[in-house]
């Protein structure tokens, strides 16, 4: 007998083929179109719509009412606030056909996109960075990276607990709550390797 290993609500609608991992969680009113790959472990809230080919990663976190489109990656842990927006053509017209145009945009690891921003495709947001809530990206976002505003501006550094990084004169800081420890070198961040 091959049974499912994922619940998709009866009101979702999940066209084949596509790969569904094991432990996700598709909800109400949601539609997963042909040729995604949606890895374990994922939760798809109410109003989802994953558009053909697209590619989640292992727990990746959708809230209600976000349309993820054609050309999106997103690695694995992201979180995609509720009815936040990606695009995937850069100058749309309703009289001109541009779907073999569609831009990629790449969310890496462990990134967090605030509810109601928006994403300009063609964009990578980097590993761990934090969207604020309504934000407009309209550019590469760098790892750790707090963003805000219309159109997004950096403010600081996030830790990958979601813990703002105060640095020290030495370019050091520690996360409030794992207690790991960041280094700032020429406007890059990286996680120290904590000895264990």
């Amino acid at each position: 007998m091959n049974e499912k290993k994922y619940f998709v609500h009866e009101t979702a609608v999940v066209d084949e083929p596509c790969q569904i991992g094991e432990g996700v969680k598709v909800w109400h009113f949601s539609h997963i179109m042909s040729d995604c790959v949606i890895g374990d472990g994922c939760n798809l809230g109410q109003n989802v719509v994953v558009s053909p080919g697209v590619k989640l990663g292992k727990n990746v976190k959708v809230q209600n009412n976000v349309s993820i489109y054609t050309g999106v990656i997103c690695e694995d842990d992201v979180f995609l606030g509720p009815s936040m927006v990606f695009t995937n053509v850069t100058n749309p017209r309703s009289a001109i056909n541009r779907r073999g145009l569609y831009a990629e945009t790449r969310v890496k690891k462990g990134a967090t996109i605030g509810a109601n921003s928006t994403i300009v495709c063609g964009h990578d947001i980097g590993e761990f960075a934090f969207i604020g809530a309504g934000a407009v990206v309209t550019k590469d976002i760098p790892a750790y990276a707090l963003v805000v505003g219309n159109p997004s501006h950096q403010i600081g550094w996030m830790s990958e607990y979601g813990h703002r990084l105060e640095f020290d004169t030495n370019g050091k800081a520690i996360c409030l709550e794992s207690k790991e420890e960041y280094l700032l070198e020429n406007n890059r961040v990286t996680k120290i390797r904590n000895k264990r």
